[in-house]
């Protein structure tokens, strides 16, 4: 018995240690109460985590809420397939970009998932009771004989095991001839927008035909930033967003490091912004990779509606919709990789897409970073702390531990050089609870989530 305790460990920490490309997880998202997770991978997978509530009850009564923020698998299921555009001979990958819970009106749950060209609208029930009694079928779902019916009977619901349902309910397709980067979710609970490099397409969640959509609403593609000579093209789209609570208004960003605040009351086509956010460049700081790094990866309106937070790859800004001269808040994130962007250039890592997301005051903001790294970044008081995802703290009640990174002057015990960073161990995408200090970060395909128990600056899982 001993042995195979052993052989067990042993095994679980060489599958530990063993990572499929399909695994990786690439998008996160809570749902509008918090009480669901969803992730995203790259093999097309999406895995639903239900947080335990009666569990959370009974810890409660006890005047405990230590484990309240358990989250277990509620569902998993396989929303995007590899498929294969024969006319442009192009691989379409069954990666999951992004997710977008809508908001509940029942008891089923909806989400929107999307590769690179395919949105698909899924539907998450639960079912606990199943009929029994059929006329015209016996109890293994078989036809009977009609000519043996001597009487009938009214069938009745019985008890069984709980069982989640996803279903696909609708299919979004043709919309896009570029990768999607983007979906979000209109504060109308009826319409959603979608993304790609050069363009931002508006549907209607019951429509899922793109040319009886535009026949019944006169919605075409909202933006439409592409030249009619590719060769001039200077810019893409990399992120959009719909306002929280103004169905009219939606801000999308570019990779010259720009925003532009659209009002669909002015025109339905929106290709004159109504406000244009940009920070002027120093010239004396202009370098090669200028633009690559100031390219906006990721754009997000605060609750509140009244901030833009943006994440480009060396800082994190919030911007005041009232103030578009600048950002009134800037943030390094790991400003000591500027000597590094050479390297960072040769193995790609400067174009990678780091997240950046709330928390439920818009007080805190939070961002990833390498090594397994992350920054919470403090409004009021204008400090940042880098807290490190990795398997130590996702033990019960395990402490965060802060994180410094080396640059020169004193070096203290447990800080890390800049030469030692693991480019390869990357926080891309995370969630913040819409509600309460709970946070999900995606490390490769770790999931990790942790709950502030005790203040803002104390973080435990």
């Amino acid at each position: 018995m001993a042995e195979d305790t052993e052989s067990s460990k042993i095994n679980h920490s060489f599958l530990r240690d063993y990572v499929t490309e399909a695994d990786v997880i690439s998008t996160v998202e809570f749902n509008q109460t918090g009480e669901l997770l969803a992730t995203g991978d790259k093999g097309g997978r999406v895995v639903i985590f239900q947080r335990e509530s009666e569990s959370k009850g009974e810890l409660e009564e006890l005047g405990d809420s230590g484990d309240s923020g358990e989250y277990n698998v509620y569902s998993t299921f396989q929303s995007h397939e590899p498929d294969f555009d024969y006319l442009k001979s192009l691989e379409i990958e069954e990666k999951i970009n992004k997710i977008r819970w809508l908001p509940q009106q029942n008891a089923a749950h909806f989400l929107l998932s999307t590769n690179d060209k395919t949105i698909k609208l899924w539907k998450v029930s639960e079912r606990d009771k199943r009929p029994e009694g059929y006329n015209l079928k016996d109890e293994e779902g078989r036809l009977k004989d009609i000519s043996t019916v001597t009487s009938l009977q009214v069938p009745v619901l019985k008890p069984t095991d709980l069982m989640v349902e996803v279903r696909p309910r609708r299919v979004f397709a043709n919309g896009h001839t570029y990768h999607v980067n983007s979906i979000s979710v209109n504060s109308d609970g009826e319409t959603y927008l979608s993304a790609d490099d050069l363009r931002i397409n508006m549907w209607h969640l019951g429509i899922t035909d793109l040319k009886r959509l535009l026949d019944r609403l006169s919605l075409p593609d909202i933006v439409d930033i592409k030249p009619a000579n590719m060769e001039e093209l200077t810019e893409v789209i990399t992120s959009a967003e719909f306002h929280p609570h103004h169905c009219h208004m939606l801000v999308y960003s570019s990779s010259k490091g720009t925003l532009r605040l659209c009002d669909m009351r002015a025109s339905a086509l929106c290709d004159k912004h109504t406000k244009l956010f940009e920070e002027p460049e120093d010239p004396g700081s202009r370098s090669f990779f200028s633009e690559i790094i100031s390219s906006v990866s990721d754009v997000k309106f605060s609750h509140n509606g009244r901030y833009l937070l943006t994440r480009d790859y060396l800082t994190a800004k919030v911007w005041d919709l009232n103030m578009d001269k600048g950002p009134v808040e800037t943030y390094q994130v790991h400003e000591y990789l500027r000597s590094k962007l050479c390297s960072l250039y040769e193995n790609d890592c400067i174009f990678d897409k780091f997240e950046c997301v709330w928390n439920s005051s818009d007080s805190v903001i939070m961002t990833g970073a390498y090594n397994s790294f992350f920054r919470m970044l403090d409004r009021e008081t204008g400090r940042g702390v880098t807290l490190e995802a990795w398997r130590e703290s996702s033990k019960p009640r395990a402490v965060l531990r802060t994180r410094r990174v080396y640059t020169g002057g004193k070096r203290r015990r447990g800080d890390v050089g800049v030469d030692s960073l693991d480019f390869t161990k990357k926080i891309l995408h995370m969630a913040w609870h819409p509600s309460e200090n709970i946070i999900a970060i995606a490390a490769t395909n770790n999931l990790y989530i942790f709950q502030d128990r005790v203040s803002p600056d104390t973080h435990t899982q």
